[in-house]
């Protein structure tokens, strides 16, 4: 197969604050300007493109999760205790701190616009 992913764009409240909040937690480069967008590059030249919404828009809240190595999931929980983030072990927020499913490690967090960002160690079922 021959189908690999390029980039989605996440709709901010503030865009600005959204992007440096995620480059803060996942400790990456600072975003660029791309455009209409502020992007942050992942690995294999995966782009996040922070959008700027109107302030009367409603964002629908979104759910993106992260395979991270086990120093970087070290480096991101510590940034989340720091900034005091309300986290949690699951997605239904019916427990705190992180999991250990399928042998990694897991923790839920929302950013200043809403949306659910996940930072795992191993995928689920793998």
């Amino acid at each position: 197969m021959t189908i690999s992913f390029n980039h989605t764009i996440i709709a901010a409240k503030d865009r600005q604050e959204s992007a440096w909040f995620f480059t803060h937690i996942f400790g990456l480069p600072d975003p660029v300007p791309a455009g209409y967008f502020l992007s942050v590059e992942l690995e294999h030249g995966v782009m996040l493109d922070y959008a700027q919404v109107d302030e009367d828009t409603e964002i629908s809240p979104q759910h993106y999760a992260f395979l991270v190595s086990e120093n970087d999931f070290d480096g991101i929980y510590q940034r989340i205790l720091d900034l005091r983030l309300d986290h949690w072990a699951d997605p239904r927020k019916s427990s705190t701190g992180f999991n250990t499913n399928d042998g990694g490690r897991g923790v839920y967090f929302l950013d200043p616009s809403g949306h659910f960002l996940e930072a795992i160690t191993k995928p689920y079922g793998g």
